[in-house]
């Protein structure tokens, strides 16, 4: 029996992503009535094969996820009365895509949000345990209410105005099906972004990007809270220390076996002192360096172009 379509638009943010667009197109076909790709001008065959699968596609500079999310959200013309998000490596399965179809249509007035529990997939295997599951995250909500919050990592879609969430069980994952070299890529220039926006508050490069006000998940908060009142604060290396020794042994991280290892050494605690060493790195580069040159220094020194703080 076939299922009609739920009134949703999924929008994909993309760049160079060939390798996994089409799987998170045909994933978001199963539910959406429409899906929407907005891409940082790739240098492969991304924009082709999301036209070909029968994506809407718009291109525009990538500044930051949260900025070409919102970016998205008011120029993608949507008009369903659902908005999904979904990222390029991610997909939704069969059971998740089913209830989206058949009871999305039927949610309270007074329901403005959806949230998923994400698997994580990491060398094939899923990481269950060192606090990367249960994830919940909010990626369902009504048209116009939800939005990203400004800022340049760890940022999250917050609603906007009133209105509650609920969760829906259901297969989301997390699927990078690249190496452990771009793993290692990615996190080498995510830290160099997270040890930027930690500066920011001290030095104000980018005017201070700080979180849109909004509903923002019970789980996330705690985590935020816990991250910026106790884990910054602490000397230096003690931090990422501790807490892939808590992710190993407190949320049995050690019963993922040797990929999981890997996985929460690297995503734990080597990703964690890399950021701490980068902001150790660009504060001495700032040692002497006039307010009107602590861009410039910042950018020469980390490779990173700098966002401006728009209003």
């Amino acid at each position: 029996m076939t299922i009609a379509r739920a009134d949703v638009t999924t929008v994909i943010l993309t760049f160079n992503e060939e390798l996994h667009i089409e799987r998170a197109i045909r994933s978001a076909q199963t539910f959406s009535a429409s899906i929407l790709v907005v891409d940082s001008f790739s240098s492969d065959r991304t924009v082709e094969l999301a036209r070909a699968a029968g994506a809407d596609v718009l291109q525009h500079e990538f500044v930051s996820h949260a900025r070409q999310l919102n970016w998205a959200l008011e120029n993608g013309s949507i008009r369903t009365p659902w908005t999904l998000r979904l990222d390029a490596d991610e997909i939704i399965g069969s059971d998740l895509a089913t209830r989206i179809c058949r009871e999305l249509g039927q949610i309270s007035a007074d329901v403005s949000g959806i949230l998923f529990n994400r698997r994580h997939l990491f060398m094939g295997r899923w990481v269950r345990h060192g606090g990367r599951y249960p994830l919940y995250m909010l990626r369902l909500w009504r048209t116009g209410m939800g939005r990203a919050e400004d800022r340049w990592m760890d940022e999250h879609v917050t609603l906007q105005g009133s209105g509650k969430t609920i969760l829906w069980e259901g297969d989301f994952a997390d699927a990078n099906e690249r190496n452990l070299t771009f793993f290692i890529r990615k996190h080498d220039s995510y830290a160099a972004r997270e040890a930027i926006e930690r500066l920011d508050s001290k030095y104000l490069f980018m005017g201070r990007v700080v979180a849109d006000s909004g509903v923002l998940g019970r789980q996330a908060h705690i985590k935020r809270l816990m991250k910026e009142k106790i884990y910054n604060n602490l000397p230096f290396g003690l931090g990422p220390m501790l807490y892939f020794l808590f992710r190993l042994t407190v949320q049995r991280g050690f019963l993922d076996g040797r990929t999981g290892f890997i996985y929460h050494a690297l995503q734990g605690f080597w990703y964690r002192l890399l950021v701490e060493a980068k902001m150790l790195e660009f504060e001495r580069a700032l040692e002497g360096v006039g307010a009107s040159q602590r861009r410039e220094t910042l950018e020469r020194v980390s490779g990173v172009k700098l966002p401006l703080h728009d209003p």
